[in-house]
């Protein structure tokens, strides 16, 4: 049975960037995706899969403090997304690789409204540093 004190929230994540926290950040999302190619074998009912390249897609969002991501322009950097709960069975770190932003948000505002900042982002591979392990 699940121990509803081990689901970990979203409250503790942390993004660095190049080795430096962003502790603007409040949101990040990446996944990969796999190009599947279908084989249809002669004696087989099924079809079968042959994979082949992947892709490696991302957003993060956050409120603006700095114009770090307009300076930065598309220059290649690297993402640790650390995921953590004091109550979890213990920490997730993920190192996304040669991260490059889609686009660059030059202005978005509103008066009267806190500023944020959205950039989604393509990778080109990722590490499992820390996994987290059911004790």
């Amino acid at each position: 049975m699940m121990d509803p004190t081990r689901a970990i929230l979203g409250t503790y994540g942390q993004v660095f960037i190049d080795g430096v926290w962003q502790t603007n950040i409040n949101k990040l999302e990446a996944s990969v995706e796999v190009e599947k190619r279908e084989l249809k074998l002669a004696g087989q009912e099924w079809t079968v899969h042959k994979l082949g390249t992947k892709k490696g897609t991302g957003t993060m969002s956050g409120y603006k403090l700095t114009s770090d991501m307009i300076s930065r322009g598309f220059v290649k950097f690297n993402i640790i997304n650390k995921l953590s709960d004091p109550e979890s069975y213990g920490f997730e770190r993920i190192e996304l690789i040669n991260c490059v932003p889609d686009k660059i948000q030059l202005a978005n505002w509103t008066a009267g409204e806190e500023v944020t900042e959205e950039t989604a982002f393509t990778f080109e591979g990722y590490r499992l540093l820390d996994p987290i392990v059911a004790n």
